[in-house]
């Protein structure tokens, strides 16, 4: 209805791709998303056996227990991505760049942290 109305440009694709591809806020987003989704491959990749090393379960256990940190992925992915909008909504891009490099900073710490645990 807006480009019917003449508020909205005609863009092609190509235009919009070179654009977004432009955007240092484009590049910062896809690193952070590379970082985050790396780490949570590698623990579901790892996590099974790590509590199967780590304490001493059966493969059952270990696996289940594994499996929770994807459930909780699915959760977590939806409440953050909430969030960023929210503090988009109110800072804009700087907001929701400041809330998610946080949180990636956070997730880091916690990485560390589990991996020292011993219990």
């Amino acid at each position: 209805e807006m480009k019917k109305n003449g508020t909205m440009p005609e863009v092609s694709a190509a235009a919009s791709f070179r654009s977004g591809a432009a955007n240092i806020n484009t590049w910062i987003l896809f690193l952070q998303y590379a970082c985050c989704f790396g780490v949570e491959l590698t623990m579901n990749n790892a996590a099974a056996s790590y509590f199967k090393s780590k304490f001493e379960l059966t493969t059952e256990s270990a696996a289940a227990i594994a499996s929770i940190f994807g459930w909780m992925n699915l959760f977590a992915r939806g409440v953050g991505g909430f969030v960023s909008d929210k503090a988009n909504a109110r800072m804009g891009m700087r907001g929701r760049l400041i809330w998610q490099t946080g949180l990636l900073v956070v997730e880091g710490i916690l990485v560390f942290v589990f991996s020292n645990s011993n219990s």
